[in-house]
């Protein structure tokens, strides 16, 4: 391989790279969730207050010195420095609180603690902070996980069928495109699907997560969506004092930047979980929970998966068991992947090479031709 020389790759090697888009088993399982949940340890399903609660106070005191380093002493390097110093704080505290971000998420799904309501003021305070309105996208997410892989009722980067994909996308499908596309699905994507659903499930009239009568909620559930609105404006104002008192590009720099960066992990841990050639989507006749849930993949963002508290490389066992605290997931996951065989899915290219594919490779599904099962659609992106 080195000095010039022309190495041959082994065919073990070769055969295990084409393996990455090779495509998952979509009949009917041999196992139930309950021959899964009977190979995991009971341990892995126990849930303790003291030790999520040390990951929380772990990622804020890390987040707390970042913010102490930067307003303390970046404004005493060169300017040069000051700028380069500035970009690598951005990213640094945005990838921390990325992990601030996922306990929150866990909290939405009850697996911080055994106490509901713990659950709730936890994410409700974490995820304000974040600009997230927790109960409204808590009930959002609820929904994607009770119908993964249907094309008809999944929540978010529900695929395309062919007749759907827009005039658009044939000229956006060349290197230019494709890096526009992820720049403003990685910058504006969130707020996008928050304000107006874009990327989520279409519903017959205007959906917007920060309304309290959008159609994504049910009656018993709008009450909740007016106390997310007001975590938000609290923030929202007190950004705003912050503002006033230290100056708009002191905030930009210090919650603004890192925000951006959390924002766009979170769309591309989403994307990805849920994007890859391999992967079968259902339609209402051949869906089922089982099934749709293992429609995802297990991803390698290297130091990032321990930084995200693994939900990253554990997203398969998060979908079947999303009460279960992320502590456990790596545990369970080494458990379940001989059960689940080839149904597991498991792609380890580098994460920036990854979404370049995907962004390419999957744009609409269709069912394969001459197949008499037509309700399981596939990624076939032939514009």
């Amino acid at each position: 391989m080195g000095a010039g020389g022309r190495m041959s790759v082994p065919p073990a090697e070769k055969k295990a790279k084409s393996n990455i888009v090779e495509r998952v088993p979509h009949a009917k399982p041999p196992f139930t969730l309950g021959d899964i949940k009977k190979a995991i340890p009971p341990h892995c399903f126990n849930r303790s207050i003291p030790r999520s609660f040390s990951y929380v106070v772990y990622d804020l005191v890390i987040a707390s010195l970042f913010y102490y380093v930067a307003t303390n002493y970046i404004h005493q390097l060169p300017q040069p420095l000051s700028y380069l110093a500035w970009i690598l704080y951005v990213i640094c505290q945005g990838c921390i609180l990325t992990g601030v971000w996922v306990i929150a998420h866990e909290c939405g799904h009850h697996a911080f603690s055994d106490y509901q309501w713990l659950d709730d003021t936890v994410g409700l305070i974490l995820h304000s902070f974040l600009l997230v309105p927790f109960f409204s996208w808590k009930y959002s997410h609820r929904r994607h996980h009770s119908n993964t892989g249907s094309l008809e009722r999944d929540e978010v980067f529900v695929p395309k069928v062919k007749t759907g994909v827009s005039w658009a996308a044939k000229y956006m499908n060349n290197p230019p495109g494709r890096l526009i596309t992820l720049i403003v699905q990685l910058t504006l994507g969130w707020p996008l699907y928050l304000m107006f659903n874009v990327s989520g499930r279409p519903y017959d009239r205007f959906a917007c997560h920060f309304d309290p009568n959008s159609p994504i909620y049910s009656d018993r559930e709008r009450a909740q969506i007016f106390i997310s609105d007001a975590g938000i404006l609290a923030v929202t104002y007190g950004l705003y004092r912050l503002s006033v008192a230290k100056g708009l590009a002191w905030v930009l720099c210090v919650y603004g930047g890192p925000l951006l960066v959390v924002n766009g992990f979170l769309v591309l841990i989403t994307f990805l979980q849920h994007t890859h050639p391999s992967l079968p989507h259902y339609d209402s006749s051949e869906w089922d929970w089982l099934r749709g849930a293992l429609s995802t993949v297990d991803r390698d963002y290297g130091i990032l998966n321990t930084v995200f508290h693994n939900i990253t490389d554990t997203h398969v066992a998060h979908h079947l068991f999303s009460t279960m605290p992320h502590y456990h997931a790596m545990e369970a996951t080494k458990v379940i992947k001989p059960i689940l065989g080839k149904y597991y899915q498991f792609d380890g290219t580098p994460v920036f090479k990854a979404m370049f594919r995907e962004v390419k490779e999957c744009i609409y599904v269709e069912p394969d031709e001459g197949e008499e099962n037509k309700g399981v659609f596939w990624y076939n992106n032939k514009l």
